[in-house]
């Protein structure tokens, strides 16, 4: 029998020049800080190490750890940033989910909350407006978000 060669391939998961755009994001869990950064290309070691960066210099607080909860993505374990994170070791931690469960990520539900407020049932032109409706709502929840603190408690 034969098989069109797109239907055997199957790395092949959405129509060519489909186009999409990612968000890294974090939620304060103490007053709903909200920090995201957009990566357009993929997600990597280094576009996460740049996220983390940015995460500590905005939500770091004096005498405090920041605890930082995220899957097993290799990104994430990376050897390019781990001396970065043992040098912050004292002010900055990662700590992994067990395999298959983003259920268990508070952020998990930011980003279904995003997808219901700003894009479900509704039809962008282009990336761009997709990117301007979800980064406004970002600017929103930036300085703090009682909605998302409550949304990603964790009781």
């Amino acid at each position: 029998m034969w098989i069109p060669p797109e239907i055997k391939d199957p790395v092949v998961r959405h129509f060519p020049g489909r186009k999409s755009v990612g968000y890294f994001g974090a939620v304060r869990l103490r007053d709903g800080l909200f920090v995201a950064m957009r990566e357009p290309d993929k997600f990597n070691a280094q576009s996460f190490h740049n996220f983390m960066k940015k995460l500590l210099a905005v939500g770091s607080t004096e005498g405090r750890k920041m605890a930082l909860i995220t899957d097993n993505a290799k990104y994430h374990h990376a050897k390019l940033h781990r001396e970065w994170r043992e040098e912050h070791a004292d002010r900055f931690v990662l700590y992994f989910l067990p395999p298959y469960s983003p259920d268990l990520n508070p952020v998990e539900l930011v980003w279904k909350l995003v997808r219901r407020i700003c894009l479900h049932n509704r039809y962008f032109h282009t990336l761009k407006e997709i990117e301007d409706v979800v980064e406004n709502q970002f600017l929103e929840w930036a300085p703090s978000s009682d909605t998302l603190r409550k949304l990603c408690a964790i009781t």
